[in-house]
Parts: C-alpha cells; structure tokens; sequence
C-alpha cells in the first residue's frame, strides 16, 4: 500500500505506519537487545538463543505486524514458527511469562517508534492503531500460549511415563542406573517408603454425582500436592485408593514426612492414613511390602487419620506373626461374637485412645452407654477394659483377632 492509498486511519505523519517500521532487521535487532536490558529472565540465556531463534521469532512477529497492520492476514508459514519457537522454548524450560513479556515489551517498543513520528493531528490514528496493535498481540499471544502449553503438556506427560517406570523398577527390585539415567530423574541412596491409603471422599457416595469423576479429582488434587511440595524428588504409584510413596531420607526428615501427611490430607479432603519403612535401594521392595502390611493393620485397628513408623508398632506386627500366642490372644473375644455391638464398642473405645466421650460420639450413643457395654465386657470375658492389665490383653487380642484366620496379604502397589 502505497502513501496515496494509505488508510487514512492508519497513518502517521502522512505515511502508512508500517512505513515507520519497515526496517524489519534493525528494528529486530533493536528489540532483541531492549529485551536483554529489560526481560530480567532473558539474561539467563544462552548467547545463541538471543542471537538465533529469538532474534528469528522477533523478526517474524515484526514483518507479521507490519503485513497486518497494512490490512492483510497472517500466513500460515509465520503463525508455524512463531508455535514452533515456543514449544521449543517449553520444551528447554523458558517460563512462558518472560516470552509473554517480552512480546508485550516489542509491541510497546513498536509502538513508541511510531508514537515518535507522530503529530497533534495523528491523534485519531493512534487511537485506531492502538485498537490494530490489541488485535495483533491477541494473535501472536494466542500462537504463543496454544504451542507452549501443548507442548509443556506433551513433556509432563513424557515425565510422568519416566517416573512411573522408574518407581515401578524400584519397587520391583531392579535399581539399574542406566534406566534412571535414561528416565532423566536421579536415584538416592535410601528412601521413605510409604504405604498411602487414601479413604473414599464424602461425595463419592453423593447419588447426584459420578462417583468416578469425584475420586479421580480427589486423586489429580494429590498428585498436585505431592508434585508442589516434593517436585522430582518424589517417586510414586497412586491410584484413588491410595499407593505408594518413595521420598529421598537424606532430604526428608520426620517433620517433613508428618506435614508431608496433612498436606495430602488436606488435599484430598479426606483422612488419609500412611505408614512409613526406611530403605536401602535393594531393600526397597521387602519395605513396601513391611509399610503396606503396616497399613493394613492401621486399616484393621481402625487407627486415627495420619503417619504411622515401624516402631510405632512393633508390638502390632509382633502379635500378627503366626503362632500359638496369637491364636489364643484371638479367641479370647470369640464371647463378644454374640454381642456385636460390644465388640463394635471395644474396636471404637481402643481406636480412640480409650476416650470415652469420643466413643460416644462415634456410636451415636449417650456415655453411660459406653460405661454399661465396657462393663459387660468385662464380665463376659474375664478382662476388664477399664483396667490397665485387662486392656493390654484385650488391644492384643484386638490385633491377633485380625490376622487369626488368613496371614495378611500385603499391597504393593497401586494397580
């Protein structure tokens, strides 16, 4: 379009204002070197990305400018690149802020070359090239932002197939450092393992609901969590019931585990329960095996919400082991078979750390319901509850009754 033909709304100082821009490669170079000044992150390249394709894109996103800005469209060629530069900037980790704002930074660059030429008479078109220039960044920003985000999805998706690999190798016994060094994601010495059961939430039962989209949102909020607070350094393998969890011990320590729990917890909108091995990598899958037959007994002993070790327990695992001892400690409660809800009572009144109020609560009974039943038991099995010798023998049996007619079948892993 030459001056003649210039729309008249889009002029300054009587000339096109793609005229004030026509010199695509100093204006280019120009605005490489204004981002380098002002882009903070763009200080962070390499020399060959500002010199290469930045500068390259640069020029595109000039030359489409002017194209546009003299009435035509965008060609099919310059929207490819300008998509390729940013999946490829995605792809190498360049935050899609500072590739926004250095957009926004040439445009206004632009803008104040023209602004420079231009009169009191030129108001009018300023205002309409204002309007041109929104259209023109809607566009380039769009490109930008559809590439990046597709291709940031495509490497998260390539990540999560590598982590998964790797925590399943793990918990399979093989700990090759050949496959870590191909799944991009550094092996430690020993881990954390956990054993994560994670309940059913609230609207999973809600008949108003597909529970399927209610638990699979429960489990995309976990693994958010789990990604924010512990990024690469977490292996894992979850499913909506829970899995397990490798977390490096030289960089975890009990605190982290404890609030690591309530993070998920809180998450999920559930109580999750947990149990936690500690592990060499050759002993890691003996330790899942340990943390999830753990788990199964937290399960079992209707334990409170929360993170439970080893030595948490050791006098649990003890009276599940086979044997005589835990026969016997199992038929002890065999007199409360006829009375379901004793039992249900002694199960909630041990799980509640002999709080009697809680108890109460739990059962939706009145206090003195609880006392009546604690009593009965007492006298139906020769052990009173109330009673620090009878409630010793009676918490054991508690634990032997569980593990009395099967050996427990520990989970793994998620399926």
């Amino acid at each position: 379009m030459s001056a003649q033909e210039a729309d008249p709304e889009l002029t300054v100082s009587g000339r096109p204002v793609s005229a004030h821009l026509e010199d695509v490669r100093k204006i280019s170079q120009r605005m490489v070197g204004h981002f380098l000044e002002t882009v903070a992150p763009c200080n962070t390249l390499p020399g060959d990305a500002l010199g290469g394709d930045v500068a390259a894109v640069t020029r595109v996103c000039l030359e489409l400018a002017t194209r546009m800005l003299d009435g035509g469209e965008e060609t099919g060629s310059d929207i490819e690149q300008v998509g390729a530069a940013a999946a490829q900037w995605a792809r190498e980790g360049v935050p899609i802020d500072t590739i926004q704002h250095a957009i926004h930074e040439g445009f206004k660059l632009g803008f104040d070359l023209v602004l420079a030429n231009a009169t009191t008479s030129d108001h009018q078109s300023l205002v309409h090239l204002a309007r041109r220039l929104l259209d023109i960044l809607d566009t380039i920003s769009a490109t930008v932002s559809v590439a990046y985000v597709r291709e940031l999805k495509a490497v998260v998706s390539e990540h999560h197939t590598a982590v998964h690999t790797l925590t399943s190798a793990l918990l399979g016994g093989n700990s090759n450092s050949t496959m870590a060094r191909e799944c991009g994601v550094p092996i430690a010495d020993s881990y954390h393992v956990l054993a994560v059961h994670i309940p059913p939430h609230p609207d999973e039962a809600n008949r108003k609901l597909d529970p399927k989209v209610v638990a699979r949102r429960k489990l995309r909020r976990v693994q958010a969590e789990l990604a924010t607070r512990c990024g690469d350094r977490a292996l894992s393998l979850l499913s909506v019931d829970g899995g397990t969890i490798l977390l490096p011990v030289d960089e975890f320590d009990d605190a982290a585990l404890e609030f690591l729990v309530k993070w998920l917890t809180d998450a999920a909108q559930t109580p999750i329960e947990a149990t936690v091995v500690q592990a060499g990598l050759r002993r890691i899958p003996e330790a899942a095996d340990e943390a999830h037959e753990l788990l199964d007994m937290v399960q079992r002993l209707q334990f409170d919400a929360g993170l439970y070790r080893f030595d948490d327990m050791a006098l649990e695992y003890q009276l599940s082991r086979p044997g005589p001892a835990r026969d016997f400690l199992g038929s002890l409660l065999d007199p409360l078979e006829e009375y379901p809800e004793f039992l249900e009572t002694l199960k909630t009144y041990i799980a509640t750390n002999l709080n009697r109020q809680r108890t109460a609560r739990l059962l939706h009974v009145h206090t003195n319901t609880v006392d009546y039943r604690l009593k009965r038991i007492g006298q139906l099995i020769d052990f009173d509850p109330t009673q620090a010798s009878g409630l010793w023998y009676l918490r054991s049996a508690m634990v032997a009754r569980g593990h009395r007619d099967a050996d427990t079948v520990p989970r793994r892993v998620a399926r």
